[in-house]
């Protein structure tokens, strides 16, 4: 049989709290979550990876909106599998446009620690200049 987790187990090990593991559940980002006999949620381990592959979609900026088409999508079935592959490529497009964004202000700020890093090489040798001379 395989092990089912609480809620609070799955905020735990998915980094998100209860409320937002509820409110997924409620707005169809996940099925319906089995319960206990105690009415409480027993998440599985097949929960879990979906839940980890959505903080992925939310990581890297997918909408709600667009989550919860992909997610009704991914319950229709293997109909539709073009179409969540249609989803993936447009949000791969805006990752990568992501990615060339943060390399060239990684980039930027790169130059200015270069340009701080030797002001603070010609600071240190002319205090040192002047060390030299005022000891003489």
């Amino acid at each position: 049989m395989e092990q089912e987790l609480t809620i609070q187990q799955v905020a735990a090990a998915t980094g998100l709290s209860s409320y937002t593991l509820r409110y997924y559940e409620r707005i169809g980002l996940l099925d319906p979550i089995g319960r206990a006999t105690s009415g409480h949620r027993r998440y599985t381990t097949h929960d879990i990876e979906w839940i980890a592959f959505l903080n992925r979609l939310r990581a890297i900026g997918m909408p709600i909106r667009q989550m919860q088409e992909y997610a009704e999508l991914r319950r229709l079935g293997t109909s539709t599998i073009t179409q969540r592959r249609i989803l993936l490529e447009q949000l791969r497009v805006s990752v990568e446009e992501q990615i060339r964004t943060l390399t060239e202000n990684l980039a930027h700020i790169n130059t200015k620690i270069d340009y701080y890093q030797a002001a603070e090489a010609e600071c240190n040798h002319t205090l040192e200049s002047e060390t030299l001379r005022n000891s003489l």
